[in-house]
């Protein structure tokens, strides 16, 4: 429970002093609620749970959001292309979510982003009636987007559309090719940095009493009977051979939010004969980024492909191109970009484009799964985005499917039968809860100018650190001003400050290197080095708060650059098995024996 002595965003700080606590707590304690997965719907759970006041722990077998919450398309949207294919409970949904998550409960995180839908002109003048009813039906849909998120979206939090002639979307977006142009449609949707929206998450958890461990993997399921009582945890980052590596946590419920490991913990029952009645299949997205530069333009693309759709979306100074839709069937831990995924990208991109982007434009690649409900169909871009919520054996709950803007409401609904079954009657308050960060944001925002004067910083540092942090953005300032080295550029990605690193490893429960070049920031990538020029500079800044000395420095630094190798290494196979086989050539940081060097593992110094 939340001690209402203590500051929300001091309660709220994962630091290693507060995950050697919390490991005691697991140990010890009962929970209402233990939920197993970090990502996006388990770090929800257990903000939904605790702040209904139940006694709630959250484990994560790596980081947080390490996998599919770390690499989608970084939108919260409602899904236009649903209303095509009717699908208005998932819209509505989604666009309520989008509201709240823009207006109230992660203004700071959650901002709008403009897109174009560009309209194919006909052939002269008898493609003129098709041109009409292209640009009619493509003008209802998003009209109806539009009426959608002023009726359910909760504020709304998005400009309206506008329609533009050939000339005005060219304007916008000089490098859009004209030929078969017809003009285009401008609508907005909500834009957010995934990874750092659930470690948002999970602090706020914390924040309200949860407790909160990563490098902790469920390993089994503890039964009486045939009820769940609790899991068997696995400390990864426990010294080799140590008797505390493993421990029972007891729990009155226990929640799986495992996404496209979903299939992994039913098997854990699969010795008492049960058949949990729900399949996950897991579904490869693949992004490249390339730098602002090699396209001009004032907003994001939406474009038609065969088989889906491809975003072209502004990210800072780069634009984020994605995404496939592919089955995966191999390492889930580390889905891998092959040449032909990347090739796919280019090849559509290109269509539209009026200088085509080549692989030399390119800076960095990334690979996520999306955890499908399993169906009948053959092809994943068919397969359902809804969730489903299941109790296959007493105390124990799955949570599976849906997509990453509506992770509120499976948090709740998932909630919803575990309270049912623990006579908890509180219902979920969590859509009025705003999110660590989120109070005061908006007044901070406004007078960020005087902020900056303040702390002797640049307008444009002040607003980084708020369009990241937030009102917690005083932390960071107070960081700066008690060490005014802090204020400096992280080596090899001028845009972060090396205070965003400090601040990692005390309040965000960044453990590894991994951590903060991957998910705390983006530079992994954002530059065409992947984060190889920051990582001296970033283990010396962890190292400071964590306690590393020189070997540990360098074991951590040949484990970054050993992974960034692989990954670069697996885009340039021709499929998925030899790309998945490339990728699995750096061994995960995770798990790796504490006491061994980096020559033992086989890594390069």
């Amino acid at each position: 429970m939340r001690d209402p002595h203590v500051l929300r965003s001091v309660a709220g700080q994962l630091s290693s002093s507060r995950r050697a606590g919390d490991l005691r707590r697991l140990r010890a304690e009962r929970f209402d609620v233990l939920i197993i997965g970090g990502g996006v719907t388990g770090a929800g759970a257990a903000v939904d749970a605790a702040s209904r006041g139940l006694k709630v722990a959250l484990v994560e077998a790596r980081d947080f959001a390490a996998g599919t919450s770390s690499r989608s398309s970084k939108l919260i949207h409602g899904g236009l292309r649903y209303l095509e294919q009717l699908e208005f409970n998932l819209v509505h949904e989604a666009l309520t979510e989008r509201g709240l998550l823009a207006t109230r409960l992660a203004p700071h995180l959650v901002r709008p982003v403009p897109f174009l839908v560009p309209l194919p002109a006909g052939d002269g003048v008898r493609g003129l009636p098709a041109r009409i009813v292209r640009r009619a039906y493509y003008g209802a849909g998003v009209a109806a987007y539009d009426a959608f998120a002023g009726l359910f979206g909760g504020g709304r939090g998005m400009p309206l559309h506008r329609h533009l002639s050939r000339e005005g979307a060219r304007r916008i977006f000089p490098s859009l090719r004209t030929d078969g142009l017809a003009g285009a449609i401008r609508y907005y949707d909500g834009q957010v940095d995934d990874a750092r929206l659930v470690v948002t998450l999970a602090r706020t958890a914390a924040s309200l009493g949860a407790t909160v461990v990563s490098s902790a993997q469920a390993v089994g399921l503890i039964r009486q009977a045939r009820e769940v009582t609790g899991v068997r945890i696995r400390d990864l980052e426990a010294p080799a051979g140590s008797p505390d590596a493993e421990f029972e946590v007891q729990a009155r419920s226990v929640i799986a939010a495992t996404g496209v490991w979903t299939d992994d913990m039913s098997r854990m029952l699969n010795d008492v004969g049960l058949r949990p009645g729900i399949r996950v299949r897991a579904s490869k997205g693949v992004h490249l980024v390339v730098p602002r530069s090699a396209i001009t333009g004032d907003t994001g693309l939406i474009l038609r492909t065969a088989t889906s759709v491809l975003f072209v979306i502004p990210w800072g100074g780069h634009w984020i191109i994605g995404t496939t839709d592919t089955d995966w069937r191999l390492d889930r831990s580390h889905p891998a970009a092959s040449a032909s995924d990347i090739d796919y990208l280019l090849r559509q991109v290109n269509t539209v484009l009026d200088r085509p982007l080549t692989t030399a434009d390119i800076e960095g690649v990334y690979a996520g799964l999306r955890p499908l409900l399993a169906g009948e169909a053959d092809s994943t871009s068919k397969l359902s985005r809804e969730h489903a919520v299941i109790e296959p054996m007493l105390g124990l709950l799955l949570v599976a499917g849906g997509k990453y803007t509506t992770y509120r409401v499976m948090a709740a609904d998932v909630v919803d039968q575990a309270a049912r079954r623990l006579g908890w009657p509180r219902p979920s308050r969590t859509a009025d809860l705003p999110l660590l960060g989120a109070d005061g944001y908006a007044a901070m925002w406004r007078d960020r100018a005087d902020l900056a004067r303040r702390h002797g910083l640049p307008v444009g540092v002040v607003e980084h650190l708020l369009e990241r942090y937030g009102s917690l953005t005083l932390d960071l300032l107070a960081l700066i001003d008690a060490d005014p080295l802090l204020a400096s550029p992280l080596a090899g990605a001028p845009e972060y400050l090396a205070a965003e690193v400090t601040y990692a490893a005390r309040a965000e429960g960044a453990l590894h290197l991994e951590d903060v070049l991957t998910r705390r920031t983006r530079i992994s990538f954002e530059t065409t080095h992947r984060g190889l020029e920051s990582a001296e500079h970033t283990a010396e800044l962890m190292g400071a708060v964590l306690g590393w000395d020189a070997d540990r420095r360098a074991r951590e630094v040949a484990h970054y650059r050993a992974r960034v190798m692989a990954e670069r290494q697996s885009q340039l196979m021709p499929d998925d098995a030899t790309a998945d086989a490339a990728r699995l050539g750096a061994p995960d940081v995770r798990g790796y024996a504490a006491d061994r060097g980096a020559d033992d593992a086989g890594l390069p110094r």
